[in-house]
């Protein structure tokens, strides 16, 4: 888990004005300082070899992820130029129930990688979305995307691959029920830090609170929309950057240093027990999607049952590093728990589901 206080308040990234200031933060930037820390403490216990290595796959993976976080940027500082962030946010500020439901199947059909949605997600936040569906979306779109789904059903088969699918949907939902009943019970009243509040300057603008303009698609024939255009690209492209260095650096930390394959691998062992067994090692496991379903593969192959796998994938794949840290950058740590423990009832939950069905 990483401190919100890892992420201080900082100014809007200006390319035209602020660059000094911008500069003149680094050296007061407390997650590049853990970025080093984290690689010097690795020099000195296992030797210099090994932290170049964890620093060079930390940017292998930026490198490797960097297309698709380019893309997302690009598509948010379009939205919130434009002023489509507004009419975006009234649309899922209507009827909440119904905003759920979209979020958490657009966020299980959507292309986006849990990294790449990050910025759309920051958007939606800033523009006064409610929580219950972006909630919904956080939780649902690490499970699957399309890409996945064709490669869970050439490896693990069509049925398993709708069921992932449709646990993604399923726990979406229930992130983002439980998100709407503890708001209305009076909890989860202002949960967002300040890199996400909204404009309105409350974690939640409402409806009635957004204005009602129409958005400007062709933004960049007016000066000031251009200006919002490049500073949000520059704001939101420098703070992935930094929290993603982290989240890779501690994924290849965790690679490098935890058997989880052999840990998984007595998951086979547990009988009943190894549904919510393999729910508790995906919550705090590194893998990602794609990389679980050669293991999960393997795994099924010397007995894991079908549910206990489906568990595994769903509770690793909405807690891999990249997706957690992206909501803890974004969340007090109140909600965050409230994200790891929702992944990890709704992972169980599925997995039983699922083992319940495959036995009829």
């Amino acid at each position: 888990m990483v401190d919100q206080s890892l992420d201080p308040i900082s100014p809007k990234f200006d390319i035209s004005s602020n660059i000094v200031s911008w500069l003149k933060s680094l050296p007061k930037d407390r997650v590049l300082w853990t970025i080093l820390v984290l690689l010097l403490t690795t020099a000195l216990l296992t030797g210099t070899g090994q932290a170049l290595d964890f620093a060079a796959t930390m940017g292998g993976s930026l490198v490797q992820t960097g297309i698709f976080i380019i893309i997302s940027v690009l598509i948010a500082a379009y939205i919130k130029a434009s002023g489509a962030d507004q009419l975006i946010a009234r649309a899922l500020s209507g009827r909440q129930e119904k905003a759920v439901l979209t979020a958490a199947v657009f966020g299980a059909l959507s292309p986006f990688c849990s990294c790449g949605v990050v910025p759309l997600i920051a958007a939606l936040l800033a523009a006064g979305v409610p929580l219950a569906p972006v909630m919904a979306f956080w939780l649902a779109s690490p499970v699957i995307d399309p890409e996945m789904m064709v490669l869970t059903w050439g490896v693990l088969g069509l049925e398993m691959a709708v069921a992932k699918t449709i646990s993604a949907i399923a726990i979406g939902l229930l992130g983002g029920g439980a998100v709407m009943l503890l708001q209305r019970a009076g909890y989860l009243k202002d949960v967002l830090l300040a890199r996400a509040k909204p404009a309105c300057g409350t974690s939640s603008c409402g409806p009635s609170k957004l204005p009602e303009t129409k958005p400007v698609w062709a933004f960049w024939q007016e000066s000031q929309r251009r200006g919002t255009f490049m500073g949000e690209i520059g704001t939101m492209g420098w703070f992935l950057t930094r929290w993603l260095s982290l989240a890779f650096l501690l994924e290849a930390m965790m690679v490098s240093w935890v058997p989880l394959d052999q840990v998984a691998a007595q998951l086979s062992t547990l009988g009943p027990w190894s549904v919510p067994a393999a729910a508790a090692v995906g919550v705090p496991a590194y893998l990602n999607g794609y990389a679980a379903i050669p293991l999960v593969r393997g795994l099924m192959d010397i007995g894991l049952q079908p549910g206990a796998a489906l568990a595994f994938m769903v509770a690793g794949g909405v807690t891999c590093i990249p997706a957690a840290i992206a909501v803890k950058a974004l969340v007090n740590t109140q909600t965050f728990l409230l994200y790891l423990t929702i992944a990890m009832v709704g992972s169980i939950s599925v997995g039983l589901l699922y083992a319940g069905y495959v036995t009829l």
